[in-house]
């Protein structure tokens, strides 16, 4: 594989380039940037170090990665991006480097897409699988699990953590965890439902998505304390592998005062 740059790219001497490597016309790429095998840069992106990127990754005009955190205490220190294999990042899409204070690194996993203007905040942990859609912002600090899907102007605040399989509806603020394979909405977010159509699009298999809608009714519909509610489902179906997922995030989450269901 032949690695490619536009005679109109800027790239520094120092970035470290995989085979089959593309990066189009008018592509900025600055010092410290390491750029996996056939990841391409389609045209006016910049992509400043200390960054490293994956392989297989698609990048589309005007996006960012890799531009200092918006924090008022970052002093220039050497944080950076890191993002794994096969990603498609759309355009207008923004993605931060990490704080000092934060660990210093924004993670991005395998296999995602962040679709045209979303923006991916300092010291932020985005798993595998994940869809981003038009217009979502992650705060600082935000944790979002495997197979996440948000729909259009999502907005999550720094620090939340948002399990594994959720799906955040359209328009939703979340400013507290939201459970695995649960359905947030609203302003402020609230859990509704079980993402059901995403754990078929999953492939979870039918006796652990039933498992969940069990703990799902028993957490968020009882009407008991949350803390007596968490140990009923571990006792009952806690040894779902999933359910046993939900139980360990909801309680690591109970200070976060995860949102339930209106009732």
């Amino acid at each position: 594989m032949v690695t490619r740059i536009h005679p109109t790219a800027v790239v520094a001497g120092d970035v470290m380039l995989g085979e089959g490597v593309e990066i189009g016309p008018y592509c900025v790429v600055g010092e410290g940037v390491a750029i996996g095998a056939a990841t391409r840069l389609l045209s006016h992106c910049v992509v400043t170090g200390p960054a490293k990127l994956g392989a297989g990754n698609v990048v589309h005009p005007f996006a960012v990665i890799g531009a200092p955190p918006q924090e008022r205490g970052y002093g220039g220190e050497p944080t950076r991006v890191e993002i794994g294999d096969d990603n498609v990042i759309r355009e207008h899409a923004t993605i931060h480097r990490g704080t000092v204070k934060g660990g210093g690194v924004t993670r991005v996993g395998s296999g995602g897409l962040l679709m045209v203007g979303v923006h991916v905040a300092h010291d932020v942990l985005i798993e595998d699988k994940v869809t981003l859609t038009n217009g979502t912002l992650l705060g600082g600090h935000v944790q979002i699990g495997s197979w996440v899907v948000t729909a259009g102007h999502v907005a999550v605040a720094p620090f939340v953590h948002v399990g594994e399989s959720a799906f955040l509806a359209g328009g939703a603020m979340a400013e507290r965890d939201v459970p695995p394979y649960m359905i947030a909405a609203g302003d402020r977010a609230r859990v509704r439902a079980v993402n059901r159509v995403g754990l078929v699009r999953r492939g979870v298999p039918e006796a652990s998505r039933l498992a969940i809608k069990r703990a799902f009714k028993m957490l968020f519909l009882g009407g008991e304390p949350r803390s007596s509610a968490i140990e009923r489902v571990h006792d009952c179906l806690g040894s779902d592998p999933y359910v046993a997922r939900l139980v360990a995030f909801v309680r690591a989450s109970c200070s976060r005062q995860i949102p339930g269901k209106p009732r």
